[in-house]
């Protein structure tokens, strides 16, 4: 449940001007858990051009990309990304927190959310990791039932180096995956 003044929702092209205030608001608290960004990621137009790949990537349920709100600010980001679907049925999550909105539990409730998503969309397993240093994180995944399941040295390069981290999953469900829809063209018999 979200925390009182908050809310979580889809991403949306117009958020591109109010995502770049965020995340260069949030430059420098973000910066130890990041890959290095260049200074276009922080305007406008780099954000744009990030919505819009993101976008088309949700049309093909590749990703889920979502908001923090509070009010009209982006506060966080929840995301499911790198979704396969088959009988793999997984996808990974990633999600932040505005500094100035940290600590009343809207990590853990945007995770939350995200993952009664992805049981929705069929999901049967998603999967986090974190620096090896974030314990809060590793809190946050707990909270939400998140088991760890080892540690993977040098595994993403975040801060301008190659970084060790805990690596997390949560199993959904145990339904087996959906049969695929069929494609137009399949369906016409071709």
């Amino acid at each position: 449940m979200m925390p009182a003044g908050y809310g979580i929702r889809e991403l949306r092209r117009q958020d591109a001007p109010e995502l770049a205030r965020a995340y260069d608001r949030n430059r420098d608290h973000l910066a130890p858990w990041d890959p290095t960004r260049a200074p276009s990621f922080y305007t406008t137009e780099g954000q744009l051009a990030l919505v819009d790949h993101q976008l088309a990537e949700a049309q093909r349920r590749q990703l889920l990309p979502l908001v923090l709100v509070r009010g009209t600010a982006i506060v966080g980001r929840v995301n499911l990304h790198n979704i396969v679907w088959g009988p793999f049925c997984s996808g990974v999550l990633g999600y932040w927190v505005d500094v100035e909105h940290q600590g009343v539990g809207l990590a853990t409730a945007g995770v939350e959310e995200a993952c009664e998503r992805a049981k929705r969309w069929g999901l049967h397993r998603l999967e986090a990791s974190t620096l090896a240093c974030n314990v809060a994180s590793q809190a946050v995944l707990a909270r939400a039932d998140f088991e760890s399941i080892g540690f993977a040295p040098d595994y993403l390069h975040i801060a301008g180096r190659w970084q060790g981290c805990r690596l997390f999953q949560r199993i959904l469900h145990d339904t087996p995956p959906r049969a695929p829809e069929p494609s137009a063209a399949q369906a016409a018999g071709r």
